[in-house]
């Protein structure tokens, strides 16, 4: 006999547990590596590695959680009028997170093995190292970029979309659709500041909790 599944309720409870793992991991990091590794990352990771690679593993994760409630979120929709922004807007913004997802695993990565692989070296060799990685890091910036300016695009699409079908009220929606233009415009103005979206990441956290609570207590 099938089991029923409250839809709301799932998508809530994903939206919550994601954001949890996924701002909790940031936050909680003992070590932030910057959008290039330097010579005190590694030092760093060490002094903590265990702790590190946990709560690294938990922000990635929490990735993929939130991508699982935001397809979970267009599926509850499909029979909204707005579906036809919600579902390219959903798709779009989970393709973000997952590029996002993807660069953080690099510094992940390299953050753990270069902790490891570096413990012993002087000096030079470390400099050579660091400069080893140069080309590679520069491109998985691009993926930072990327991934945010995916999932704000994304996200401004779906809160379009919100806002023409319902789902979550109007000033959740909207709040979408601006938290979602805020990383494109901030990475296009100030590509080589990628610490300005910083603020961003909080907000846009608060908001998959907001939809989270919003949608267990079944308002909109």
């Amino acid at each position: 006999m099938p089991i029923e599944i409250n839809e709301r309720t799932v998508v809530g409870v994903l939206f919550i547990i994601g954001m949890l793992m996924f701002w909790l991991g940031s936050v909680l990091l003992p070590h932030k590596v910057g959008p290039y590794f330097v010579k005190s990352d590694f030092a760093a990771v060490r002094e903590s590695f265990r702790p590190w690679i946990w709560i690294y593993r938990l922000f990635l994760f929490g990735h993929l959680l939130l991508v699982m409630a935001v397809i979970s979120f267009a599926v509850h929709l499909l029979d909204s009028v707005g579906r036809s922004l919600i579902c390219p807007g959903a798709f779009v913004a989970c393709t973000g997170l997952l590029v996002s997802a993807l660069a953080e695993a690099f510094y992940y990565h390299y953050g753990a093995w270069g902790a490891q692989e570096t413990a012993d070296y002087s000096d030079v060799q470390l400099e050579d190292y660091l400069r080893s990685l140069e080309k590679l890091t520069g491109y998985i910036t691009c993926w930072t970029r990327f991934g945010r300016v995916f999932f704000g695009l994304g996200a401004v699409v779906l809160g379009l979309g919100l806002i023409a079908g319902g789902g979550l009220g109007l000033w959740l929606s909207a709040s979408l659709a601006l938290l979602g233009l805020a990383p494109m415009v901030l990475t296009m103005a100030f590509p080589d500041n990628l610490e300005y979206y910083r603020p961003v990441f909080h907000l846009q956290s608060f908001w998959f909790l907001a939809a989270g609570v919003v949608l267990l207590l079944g308002h909109s």
